[in-house]
Protein backbone atom coordinates (compact mmCIF):
# COMPACT_ATOMS: atom_id res chain seq x y z
CA UNK A 1 0.00 0.00 0.00
CA UNK A 2 1.05 3.81 -0.74
CA UNK A 3 -0.28 7.26 -0.06
CA UNK A 4 -2.74 8.10 -2.42
CA UNK A 5 -4.87 11.07 -2.37
CA UNK A 6 -6.93 10.25 0.67
CA UNK A 7 -4.08 7.83 2.93
CA UNK A 8 -3.97 4.49 2.49
CA UNK A 9 -6.55 2.36 1.36
CA UNK A 10 -7.10 -1.15 0.44
CA UNK A 11 -9.55 -4.19 0.61
CA UNK A 12 -9.65 -5.69 4.54
CA UNK A 13 -8.13 -8.99 4.42
CA UNK A 14 -5.32 -10.95 5.61
CA UNK A 15 -1.56 -9.50 3.63
CA UNK A 16 0.38 -7.43 3.50
CA UNK A 17 -1.19 -5.07 0.58
CA UNK A 18 -4.56 -5.18 2.77
CA UNK A 19 -6.20 -3.61 5.61
CA UNK A 20 -5.80 -5.80 8.60
CA UNK A 21 -4.92 -5.56 12.08
CA UNK A 22 -1.32 -6.24 11.58
CA UNK A 23 -0.77 -3.72 8.65
CA UNK A 24 -2.85 -1.01 11.16
CA UNK A 25 -0.05 -1.57 13.62
CA UNK A 26 2.70 -1.34 11.35
CA UNK A 27 1.73 1.84 10.17
CA UNK A 28 1.16 3.55 13.22
CA UNK A 29 4.66 2.10 14.61
CA UNK A 30 5.82 3.53 11.32
CA UNK A 31 3.78 6.94 12.52
CA UNK A 32 5.03 7.40 15.98
CA UNK A 33 9.03 7.07 14.85
CA UNK A 34 8.32 9.91 12.11
CA UNK A 35 6.57 11.98 14.30
CA UNK A 36 9.15 11.21 16.69
CA UNK A 37 11.64 12.90 14.90
CA UNK A 38 9.59 16.23 14.02
CA UNK A 39 7.96 16.53 17.32
CA UNK A 40 10.30 16.76 20.23
CA UNK A 41 7.31 17.66 22.25
CA UNK A 42 5.03 14.66 20.79
CA UNK A 43 4.31 12.93 24.67
CA UNK A 44 2.95 16.67 25.66
CA UNK A 45 1.22 17.35 22.13
CA UNK A 46 -0.76 14.14 21.43
CA UNK A 47 -2.50 12.44 18.78
CA UNK A 48 -6.04 12.17 17.34
CA UNK A 49 -8.16 8.96 16.38
CA UNK A 50 -11.16 8.54 14.58
CA UNK A 51 -12.99 6.09 13.04
CA UNK A 52 -16.53 5.08 10.78
CA UNK A 53 -18.55 2.19 11.17
CA UNK A 54 -17.12 -0.18 8.12
CA UNK A 55 -16.55 -3.45 9.67
CA UNK A 56 -16.16 -7.10 8.54
CA UNK A 57 -17.27 -9.75 10.98
CA UNK A 58 -15.78 -12.72 9.10
CA UNK A 59 -12.44 -11.58 9.82
CA UNK A 60 -13.11 -9.35 13.02
CA UNK A 61 -11.91 -6.51 11.50
CA UNK A 62 -13.87 -3.14 12.35
CA UNK A 63 -12.86 0.54 11.98
CA UNK A 64 -13.26 0.61 15.80
CA UNK A 65 -11.16 -2.51 16.11
CA UNK A 66 -8.24 -0.97 14.24
CA UNK A 67 -8.49 2.44 15.91
CA UNK A 68 -8.44 0.63 19.25
CA UNK A 69 -4.88 -0.97 17.61
CA UNK A 70 -3.84 2.11 16.21
CA UNK A 71 -4.32 3.59 20.23
CA UNK A 72 -2.64 0.73 21.77
CA UNK A 73 0.66 1.16 19.28
CA UNK A 74 0.62 5.14 20.37
CA UNK A 75 -0.23 4.31 24.26
CA UNK A 76 2.25 1.85 24.74
CA UNK A 77 5.07 4.37 23.69
CA UNK A 78 3.34 6.84 26.11
CA UNK A 79 1.78 8.93 23.64
CA UNK A 80 -1.30 10.78 24.77
CA UNK A 81 -4.04 10.13 22.67
CA UNK A 82 -7.54 11.54 22.00
CA UNK A 83 -10.01 8.72 20.85
CA UNK A 84 -13.25 9.00 19.64
CA UNK A 85 -15.50 7.03 21.73
CA UNK A 86 -17.82 6.40 19.11
CA UNK A 87 -18.13 6.62 15.40
CA UNK A 88 -17.37 10.22 13.64
CA UNK A 89 -17.45 12.07 10.50
CA UNK A 90 -14.17 12.54 8.53
CA UNK A 91 -14.11 15.92 9.07
CA UNK A 92 -14.01 15.77 13.10
CA UNK A 93 -10.71 14.08 13.02
CA UNK A 94 -8.51 17.42 10.97
CA UNK A 95 -10.46 19.64 13.19
CA UNK A 96 -9.78 17.92 16.56
CA UNK A 97 -6.09 18.00 15.36
CA UNK A 98 -6.41 22.10 15.23
CA UNK A 99 -8.81 22.17 18.36
CA UNK A 100 -6.23 20.33 20.66
CA UNK A 101 -3.06 21.20 18.71
CA UNK A 102 -1.84 17.20 18.32
CA UNK A 103 1.06 16.90 16.38
CA UNK A 104 -1.37 14.62 14.10
CA UNK A 105 -4.14 12.29 13.60
CA UNK A 106 -5.84 9.46 11.74
CA UNK A 107 -9.01 8.25 10.44
CA UNK A 108 -9.81 4.53 10.12
CA UNK A 109 -12.22 4.95 6.66
CA UNK A 110 -12.74 4.08 3.35
CA UNK A 111 -15.50 7.01 2.70
CA UNK A 112 -17.49 5.73 0.07
CA UNK A 113 -15.35 2.97 -1.68
CA UNK A 114 -16.88 -0.65 -1.65
CA UNK A 115 -17.80 -2.77 1.34
CA UNK A 116 -14.55 -4.87 1.37
CA UNK A 117 -12.40 -1.39 1.97
CA UNK A 118 -10.93 0.01 4.71
CA UNK A 119 -8.38 3.20 4.63
CA UNK A 120 -5.92 5.19 6.88
CA UNK A 121 -5.94 8.38 6.43
CA UNK A 122 -3.47 10.65 8.14
CA UNK A 123 -3.64 14.10 9.18
CA UNK A 124 -0.84 16.61 9.86
CA UNK A 125 -0.83 19.08 12.66
CA UNK A 126 -2.19 21.86 10.35
CA UNK A 127 -5.19 20.07 10.38
CA UNK A 128 -4.94 18.85 6.12
CA UNK A 129 -3.82 15.51 4.93
CA UNK A 130 -0.17 15.07 4.63
CA UNK A 131 1.62 15.49 1.46
CA UNK A 132 4.86 14.86 0.08
CA UNK A 133 7.73 14.53 1.98
CA UNK A 134 5.80 13.52 5.02
CA UNK A 135 3.90 10.21 3.29
CA UNK A 136 7.06 8.91 1.67
CA UNK A 137 9.16 9.12 4.77
CA UNK A 138 6.41 7.81 6.96
CA UNK A 139 6.40 4.93 4.74
CA UNK A 140 10.58 4.64 5.16
CA UNK A 141 9.95 3.96 8.48
CA UNK A 142 6.62 2.13 8.46
CA UNK A 143 8.94 -0.52 6.52
CA UNK A 144 11.61 0.16 9.45
CA UNK A 145 9.00 -0.89 12.14
CA UNK A 146 6.90 -4.35 10.52
CA UNK A 147 7.85 -6.09 13.73
CA UNK A 148 4.89 -5.61 16.48
CA UNK A 149 5.92 -4.03 19.26
CA UNK A 150 5.48 -5.16 23.05
CA UNK A 151 1.81 -3.82 23.67
CA UNK A 152 0.65 -3.05 19.83
CA UNK A 153 -1.79 -6.06 20.16
CA UNK A 154 -3.28 -4.65 22.87
CA UNK A 155 -6.22 -3.28 21.71
CA UNK A 156 -7.81 -3.04 25.28
CA UNK A 157 -5.12 -0.57 26.55
CA UNK A 158 -7.45 2.12 25.57
CA UNK A 159 -9.96 1.05 27.90
CA UNK A 160 -7.78 1.80 30.95
CA UNK A 161 -5.16 3.85 29.82
CA UNK A 162 -4.42 7.71 31.35
CA UNK A 163 -3.06 8.73 28.67
CA UNK A 164 -6.27 8.65 26.67
CA UNK A 165 -8.79 10.84 26.79
CA UNK A 166 -12.33 11.14 24.66
CA UNK A 167 -12.55 14.52 22.78
CA UNK A 168 -16.04 13.89 21.51
CA UNK A 169 -18.31 16.03 23.24
CA UNK A 170 -15.67 19.05 23.38
CA UNK A 171 -15.40 18.62 19.63
CA UNK A 172 -18.65 18.53 18.35
CA UNK A 173 -20.11 21.26 20.76
CA UNK A 174 -16.94 23.40 19.18
CA UNK A 175 -17.75 22.17 15.73
CA UNK A 176 -21.13 23.18 16.15
CA UNK A 177 -20.36 26.39 17.28
CA UNK A 178 -18.08 27.50 14.71
CA UNK A 179 -20.59 26.65 12.14
CA UNK A 180 -22.32 29.65 13.12
CA UNK A 181 -19.67 31.68 11.28
CA UNK A 182 -20.93 30.87 8.05
CA UNK A 183 -24.83 30.84 8.93
CA UNK A 184 -26.15 34.03 7.23
CA UNK A 185 -29.51 33.55 7.87
CA UNK A 186 -30.67 32.00 10.97
CA UNK A 187 -33.97 33.93 11.18
CA UNK A 188 -35.06 33.22 8.07
CA UNK A 189 -34.28 29.30 8.39
CA UNK A 190 -36.52 28.85 11.14
CA UNK A 191 -39.48 30.34 8.77
CA UNK A 192 -38.61 28.87 5.89
CA UNK A 193 -41.52 26.44 5.12
CA UNK A 194 -38.96 24.57 2.60
CA UNK A 195 -38.35 20.71 3.90
CA UNK A 196 -35.47 18.41 3.26
CA UNK A 197 -35.11 15.25 3.21
CA UNK A 198 -31.33 13.66 4.44
CA UNK A 199 -29.44 10.18 4.10
CA UNK A 200 -26.71 8.83 6.01
CA UNK A 201 -25.87 6.13 3.45
CA UNK A 202 -25.58 3.85 6.02
CA UNK A 203 -23.40 5.38 7.77
CA UNK A 204 -22.33 8.19 10.35
CA UNK A 205 -23.94 11.10 9.32
CA UNK A 206 -26.98 11.28 10.69
CA UNK A 207 -26.61 12.47 14.40
CA UNK A 208 -24.38 15.10 13.14
CA UNK A 209 -25.98 16.93 10.62
CA UNK A 210 -29.31 16.64 12.40
CA UNK A 211 -26.88 19.15 14.88
CA UNK A 212 -25.98 21.51 12.09
CA UNK A 213 -29.53 21.89 10.91
CA UNK A 214 -30.46 22.84 14.60
CA UNK A 215 -27.30 25.03 14.90
CA UNK A 216 -28.93 26.62 11.77
CA UNK A 217 -31.97 27.23 13.46
CA UNK A 218 -33.89 24.85 11.11
CA UNK A 219 -36.33 21.90 11.92
CA UNK A 220 -34.50 19.17 11.18
CA UNK A 221 -33.99 17.18 7.90
CA UNK A 222 -36.14 14.27 7.47
CA UNK A 223 -34.57 11.53 7.85
CA UNK A 224 -34.34 8.06 5.30
CA UNK A 225 -35.01 5.48 8.21
CA UNK A 226 -33.53 2.57 5.89
CA UNK A 227 -30.14 4.60 5.96
CA UNK A 228 -30.04 6.19 8.55
CA UNK A 229 -28.32 4.20 10.97
CA UNK A 230 -24.40 2.40 10.02
CA UNK A 231 -25.02 -0.24 8.00
CA UNK A 232 -21.18 -2.02 6.89
CA UNK A 233 -22.46 -3.85 4.55
CA UNK A 234 -25.06 -0.86 3.16
CA UNK A 235 -28.05 -2.98 2.29
CA UNK A 236 -30.18 -1.04 0.32
CA UNK A 237 -27.66 0.42 -2.06
CA UNK A 238 -25.98 -1.15 -5.24
CA UNK A 239 -22.81 1.02 -3.75
CA UNK A 240 -22.37 3.51 -0.95
CA UNK A 241 -21.21 6.25 -3.47
CA UNK A 242 -23.96 9.38 -3.27
CA UNK A 243 -22.12 11.20 -6.46
CA UNK A 244 -23.68 7.75 -8.57
CA UNK A 245 -27.12 9.97 -8.79
CA UNK A 246 -30.63 8.90 -8.95
CA UNK A 247 -30.15 5.46 -9.10
CA UNK A 248 -28.68 4.91 -5.58
CA UNK A 249 -30.56 7.75 -4.46
CA UNK A 250 -33.71 5.95 -4.97
CA UNK A 251 -35.27 5.77 -1.75
CA UNK A 252 -34.73 9.44 -0.50
CA UNK A 253 -36.38 10.93 -4.02
CA UNK A 254 -39.27 8.91 -3.02
CA UNK A 255 -39.51 9.67 0.69
CA UNK A 256 -39.10 13.54 -0.51
CA UNK A 257 -42.42 12.73 -2.84
CA UNK A 258 -44.57 11.36 -0.12
CA UNK A 259 -43.37 14.42 2.15
CA UNK A 260 -43.74 16.91 0.01
CA UNK A 261 -39.37 17.82 0.72
CA UNK A 262 -38.10 19.54 -2.60
CA UNK A 263 -34.26 19.01 -1.85
CA UNK A 264 -32.82 16.19 -0.73
CA UNK A 265 -29.28 16.11 1.19
CA UNK A 266 -26.64 12.81 0.91
CA UNK A 267 -24.07 12.53 2.67
CA UNK A 268 -21.42 9.52 1.95
CA UNK A 269 -20.61 7.12 4.68
CA UNK A 270 -18.38 8.98 6.65
CA UNK A 271 -20.14 12.31 5.74
CA UNK A 272 -17.37 14.29 4.11
CA UNK A 273 -19.04 14.38 0.60
CA UNK A 274 -22.65 15.83 -0.18
CA UNK A 275 -25.35 15.16 -2.81
CA UNK A 276 -28.04 17.59 -3.41
CA UNK A 277 -31.06 16.41 -5.34
CA UNK A 278 -34.08 18.96 -6.14
CA UNK A 279 -37.17 18.47 -7.46
CA UNK A 280 -38.40 20.15 -10.57
CA UNK A 281 -42.39 21.49 -10.96
CA UNK A 282 -43.48 18.01 -13.15
CA UNK A 283 -42.15 15.91 -10.67
CA UNK A 284 -38.81 15.17 -12.16
CA UNK A 285 -35.53 14.76 -10.09
CA UNK A 286 -32.17 16.82 -10.82
CA UNK A 287 -29.15 15.35 -9.20
CA UNK A 288 -26.28 18.33 -9.29
CA UNK A 289 -22.94 17.32 -10.12
CA UNK A 290 -20.22 18.38 -8.20
CA UNK A 291 -19.28 21.03 -10.64
CA UNK A 292 -22.85 22.52 -10.33
CA UNK A 293 -23.52 22.45 -6.38
CA UNK A 294 -19.77 24.25 -6.65
CA UNK A 295 -21.04 26.97 -8.85
CA UNK A 296 -24.04 27.49 -6.21
CA UNK A 297 -21.75 27.27 -3.55
CA UNK A 298 -19.19 29.39 -4.72
CA UNK A 299 -21.47 32.23 -5.66
CA UNK A 300 -23.74 31.86 -2.34
CA UNK A 301 -20.47 32.23 0.48
CA UNK A 302 -19.38 35.55 -2.42
CA UNK A 303 -22.86 36.83 -1.74
CA UNK A 304 -23.22 36.70 1.48
CA UNK A 305 -19.19 37.82 2.21
CA UNK A 306 -19.93 41.38 0.17
CA UNK A 307 -22.96 41.97 2.31
CA UNK A 308 -20.41 42.18 5.57
CA UNK A 309 -17.83 43.47 3.29
CA UNK A 310 -19.53 46.87 1.62
CA UNK A 311 -15.63 48.30 0.91
CA UNK A 312 -15.17 46.90 -2.42
CA UNK A 313 -11.32 46.74 -1.92
CA UNK A 314 -11.71 44.27 0.80
CA UNK A 315 -12.32 41.45 -2.12
CA UNK A 316 -8.64 41.33 -3.44
CA UNK A 317 -7.53 39.36 -0.12
CA UNK A 318 -10.76 36.87 -0.44
CA UNK A 319 -9.68 32.91 -2.25
CA UNK A 320 -11.33 30.36 -3.76
CA UNK A 321 -9.69 26.95 -4.76
CA UNK A 322 -10.51 23.79 -6.73
CA UNK A 323 -8.49 20.98 -7.85
CA UNK A 324 -7.27 20.85 -11.46
CA UNK A 325 -9.61 18.25 -12.95
CA UNK A 326 -13.03 20.52 -11.62
CA UNK A 327 -14.85 23.18 -13.07
CA UNK A 328 -13.45 26.27 -13.76
CA UNK A 329 -17.03 28.40 -13.11
CA UNK A 330 -14.72 30.13 -9.90
CA UNK A 331 -11.72 31.25 -11.95
CA UNK A 332 -14.18 33.13 -14.08
CA UNK A 333 -16.74 34.64 -11.52
CA UNK A 334 -12.99 35.27 -10.34
CA UNK A 335 -12.26 37.51 -13.20
CA UNK A 336 -15.11 39.16 -13.41
CA UNK A 337 -15.57 39.95 -9.61
CA UNK A 338 -11.75 40.48 -8.11
CA UNK A 339 -11.15 37.81 -5.99
CA UNK A 340 -8.47 35.19 -6.61
CA UNK A 341 -8.49 31.86 -7.86
CA UNK A 342 -6.21 28.78 -6.87
CA UNK A 343 -6.07 25.71 -8.65
CA UNK A 344 -4.25 22.99 -7.27
CA UNK A 345 -3.05 18.93 -8.05
CA UNK A 346 -6.45 16.48 -7.43
CA UNK A 347 -7.19 15.86 -3.78
CA UNK A 348 -7.95 17.57 -0.82
CA UNK A 349 -4.92 17.30 1.03
CA UNK A 350 -3.38 20.15 -1.86
CA UNK A 351 -5.83 22.07 -1.52
CA UNK A 352 -5.61 21.70 2.70
CA UNK A 353 -1.80 22.58 2.56
CA UNK A 354 -2.50 25.31 0.00
CA UNK A 355 -5.03 26.98 2.47
CA UNK A 356 -3.34 27.05 5.07
CA UNK A 357 -0.41 29.10 3.48
CA UNK A 358 -2.62 31.71 2.16
CA UNK A 359 -3.96 32.13 5.59
CA UNK A 360 -0.55 32.32 6.71
CA UNK A 361 -0.09 34.81 4.62
CA UNK A 362 -2.90 37.03 5.87
CA UNK A 363 -5.38 36.25 2.96
CA UNK A 364 -9.23 34.84 3.72
CA UNK A 365 -10.75 31.69 2.01
CA UNK A 366 -14.11 31.58 1.36
CA UNK A 367 -14.40 28.25 -0.54
CA UNK A 368 -12.88 25.67 -2.17
CA UNK A 369 -14.28 21.69 -4.03
CA UNK A 370 -13.02 19.42 -5.66
CA UNK A 371 -15.66 17.88 -8.52
CA UNK A 372 -16.30 14.18 -6.77
CA UNK A 373 -19.22 16.33 -4.38
CA UNK A 374 -16.82 17.54 -2.13
CA UNK A 375 -17.00 21.07 -0.80
CA UNK A 376 -15.24 22.88 2.46
CA UNK A 377 -17.25 26.16 2.93
CA UNK A 378 -15.44 28.38 5.76
CA UNK A 379 -12.10 27.28 7.15
CA UNK A 380 -13.10 25.58 10.24
CA UNK A 381 -12.24 22.29 8.55
CA UNK A 382 -9.45 22.03 6.32
CA UNK A 383 -10.89 19.05 4.38
CA UNK A 384 -13.91 18.81 2.55
CA UNK A 385 -17.02 18.60 4.63
CA UNK A 386 -20.32 16.93 3.91
CA UNK A 387 -21.73 18.07 7.17
CA UNK A 388 -21.11 21.82 7.15
CA UNK A 389 -21.85 22.14 3.16
CA UNK A 390 -25.31 20.50 3.97
CA UNK A 391 -26.41 22.98 6.35
CA UNK A 392 -25.07 25.54 3.92
CA UNK A 393 -27.22 24.19 0.59
CA UNK A 394 -30.17 24.36 2.73
CA UNK A 395 -29.83 27.63 4.12
CA UNK A 396 -29.24 28.75 0.71
CA UNK A 397 -32.38 26.91 -0.64
CA UNK A 398 -34.49 28.50 1.69
CA UNK A 399 -33.09 31.97 1.17
CA UNK A 400 -33.77 31.29 -2.99
CA UNK A 401 -37.22 30.53 -1.56
CA UNK A 402 -37.85 34.17 -0.53
CA UNK A 403 -37.13 35.33 -4.14
CA UNK A 404 -38.96 32.87 -5.78
CA UNK A 405 -36.45 30.80 -7.19
CA UNK A 406 -34.89 27.02 -6.73
CA UNK A 407 -32.15 25.74 -6.68
CA UNK A 408 -31.69 25.11 -10.51
CA UNK A 409 -32.94 28.27 -11.65
CA UNK A 410 -30.13 30.09 -9.70
CA UNK A 411 -27.42 27.77 -11.31
CA UNK A 412 -28.82 28.85 -14.46
CA UNK A 413 -28.99 32.67 -13.75
CA UNK A 414 -25.25 31.94 -12.56
CA UNK A 415 -24.26 30.79 -15.67
CA UNK A 416 -26.21 33.39 -17.64
CA UNK A 417 -24.75 36.19 -15.85
CA UNK A 418 -20.98 34.39 -16.17
CA UNK A 419 -21.29 31.74 -18.83
CA UNK A 420 -21.94 28.44 -19.35
CA UNK A 421 -19.70 25.64 -18.01
CA UNK A 422 -20.76 22.12 -19.18
CA UNK A 423 -18.95 19.61 -18.36
CA UNK A 424 -18.78 15.55 -18.64
CA UNK A 425 -16.87 13.85 -15.71
CA UNK A 426 -17.23 9.42 -15.65
CA UNK A 427 -14.55 6.79 -15.14
CA UNK A 428 -13.87 3.27 -16.37
CA UNK A 429 -13.05 0.45 -14.24
CA UNK A 430 -9.26 -1.12 -14.88
CA UNK A 431 -7.93 -3.37 -12.28
CA UNK A 432 -4.94 -4.60 -14.55
CA UNK A 433 -1.79 -1.71 -13.66
CA UNK A 434 0.10 -3.09 -16.47
CA UNK A 435 -3.02 -2.13 -18.97
CA UNK A 436 -3.23 1.24 -17.31
CA UNK A 437 0.47 2.17 -18.05
CA UNK A 438 0.06 0.97 -21.26
CA UNK A 439 -2.92 3.67 -21.97
CA UNK A 440 -0.87 6.24 -20.81
CA UNK A 441 2.49 5.51 -22.22
CA UNK A 442 0.73 5.31 -25.87
CA UNK A 443 -0.56 9.38 -25.14
CA UNK A 444 2.75 10.08 -24.41
CA UNK A 445 4.24 8.77 -27.82
CA UNK A 446 1.23 8.82 -30.04
CA UNK A 447 2.79 10.00 -33.24
CA UNK A 448 6.04 8.77 -32.26
CA UNK A 449 8.73 9.21 -29.10
CA UNK A 450 6.94 11.71 -26.61
CA UNK A 451 5.00 13.27 -29.06
CA UNK A 452 1.66 13.24 -27.97
CA UNK A 453 -1.87 12.97 -29.99
CA UNK A 454 -2.42 16.66 -32.31
CA UNK A 455 -6.32 16.38 -32.27
CA UNK A 456 -8.81 13.80 -31.07
CA UNK A 457 -12.77 13.47 -32.74
CA UNK A 458 -11.77 16.38 -36.14
CA UNK A 459 -10.82 18.61 -33.15
CA UNK A 460 -7.13 20.28 -33.29
CA UNK A 461 -5.34 20.26 -29.73
CA UNK A 462 -3.59 23.07 -28.86
CA UNK A 463 -1.83 22.45 -25.20
CA UNK A 464 -0.74 19.51 -23.74
CA UNK A 465 -0.32 19.04 -20.15
CA UNK A 466 1.32 15.94 -18.25
CA UNK A 467 2.07 16.48 -14.40
CA UNK A 468 3.36 12.73 -14.12
CA UNK A 469 6.54 13.69 -16.48
CA UNK A 470 6.20 17.27 -15.38
CA UNK A 471 5.35 18.76 -19.17
CA UNK A 472 3.43 21.21 -19.84
CA UNK A 473 3.53 22.87 -24.04
CA UNK A 474 1.84 26.13 -22.94
CA UNK A 475 4.45 27.03 -20.16
CA UNK A 476 7.99 28.77 -20.73
CA UNK A 477 10.75 25.82 -21.25
CA UNK A 478 7.58 23.46 -21.37
CA UNK A 479 7.39 22.95 -17.38
CA UNK A 480 4.61 22.13 -15.58
CA UNK A 481 3.66 24.57 -12.60
CA UNK A 482 1.51 22.15 -10.75
CA UNK A 483 3.90 19.91 -8.34
CA UNK A 484 4.95 16.78 -11.09
CA UNK A 485 3.10 13.42 -9.45
CA UNK A 486 5.21 10.86 -10.94
CA UNK A 487 3.28 7.61 -9.07
CA UNK A 488 0.23 8.75 -10.44
CA UNK A 489 -1.27 9.38 -14.13
CA UNK A 490 -2.72 12.97 -15.47
CA UNK A 491 -2.74 14.02 -18.54
CA UNK A 492 -4.71 17.66 -19.79
CA UNK A 493 -5.87 18.66 -23.26
CA UNK A 494 -7.17 21.79 -24.01
CA UNK A 495 -8.34 22.09 -27.49
CA UNK A 496 -8.84 25.06 -30.37
CA UNK A 497 -12.29 24.92 -29.38
CA UNK A 498 -11.85 26.19 -25.32
CA UNK A 499 -12.52 22.69 -24.48
CA UNK A 500 -10.03 21.21 -21.61
CA UNK A 501 -9.94 17.30 -20.90
CA UNK A 502 -8.44 14.83 -18.50
CA UNK A 503 -7.98 11.52 -18.23
CA UNK A 504 -5.91 10.40 -14.81
CA UNK A 505 -5.69 7.61 -12.43
CA UNK A 506 -7.88 7.24 -9.24
CA UNK A 507 -5.62 7.80 -5.73
CA UNK A 508 -8.42 5.57 -3.89
CA UNK A 509 -10.16 3.27 -6.33
CA UNK A 510 -9.02 0.89 -9.45
CA UNK A 511 -10.56 3.38 -11.76
CA UNK A 512 -9.48 5.76 -15.04
CA UNK A 513 -11.39 8.91 -14.23
CA UNK A 514 -12.01 11.55 -17.27
CA UNK A 515 -13.20 14.81 -17.09
CA UNK A 516 -14.06 17.38 -20.10
CA UNK A 517 -15.60 20.86 -19.54
CA UNK A 518 -16.80 23.42 -22.62
CA UNK A 519 -17.32 27.11 -21.62
CA UNK A 520 -18.84 29.96 -22.66
CA UNK A 521 -18.83 33.83 -22.87
CA UNK A 522 -21.35 35.92 -20.78
CA UNK A 523 -23.74 35.86 -22.80
CA UNK A 524 -23.04 33.45 -24.98
CA UNK A 525 -25.06 30.28 -25.34
CA UNK A 526 -23.82 26.57 -26.09
CA UNK A 527 -25.60 24.46 -28.96
CA UNK A 528 -24.47 20.84 -28.32
CA UNK A 529 -24.04 18.53 -31.54
CA UNK A 530 -23.61 15.56 -29.01
CA UNK A 531 -25.00 14.37 -25.84
CA UNK A 532 -22.26 15.91 -23.61
CA UNK A 533 -23.89 16.21 -20.69
CA UNK A 534 -25.67 14.39 -18.23
CA UNK A 535 -29.53 13.40 -18.84
CA UNK A 536 -30.50 15.23 -15.53
CA UNK A 537 -28.35 18.78 -16.65
CA UNK A 538 -30.77 20.77 -19.05
CA UNK A 539 -29.44 21.52 -22.46
CA UNK A 540 -28.41 24.91 -22.96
Amino acid sequence: MTFGTSGLRAAMGAGFSLINDLTVIQSTQGMYRYLEKCFPDLKRRGFVIGYDTRGQAAISCSSERLAKLAAAVLLSKGVPVYLFSTYVPTPFVPYAVKQMKATAGVMITASHNPKQDNGYKVYWENGSQITSPHDKEILKCIEESVEPWDGSWNENIADGSPLRSDPLDEICKSYMEDLKVICFHRDLNAKTSLRFVHTAFHGVGHDYVQLAFKAFGFAPPIPVQEQKDPDPDFSTVRCPNPEEGESVLELALRLAEKEGARVVLATDPDADRLAVAEQYENGRWKVFTGNELAALLGWWLLACWKEKHPDAADIKRVHMLATTVSSKILQTIAQQEGFHFVETLPGFKWIGNRIKELMDNGNEVLFAFEESIGFMCGTSVLDKDGVSAAVVVAEMAAYLETRNLTLSQQLSKIYETYGFHISKTSYLICQHLPTIKRIFDRLRNFGGEREYPRSCGGYSIVHTRDVTTGYDSSQPGQKCVLPVTKNSQMVTFTFQNGCVATLRTSGTEPKIKYYAELRAAPGQRLVLEHPFTQSNTPQY
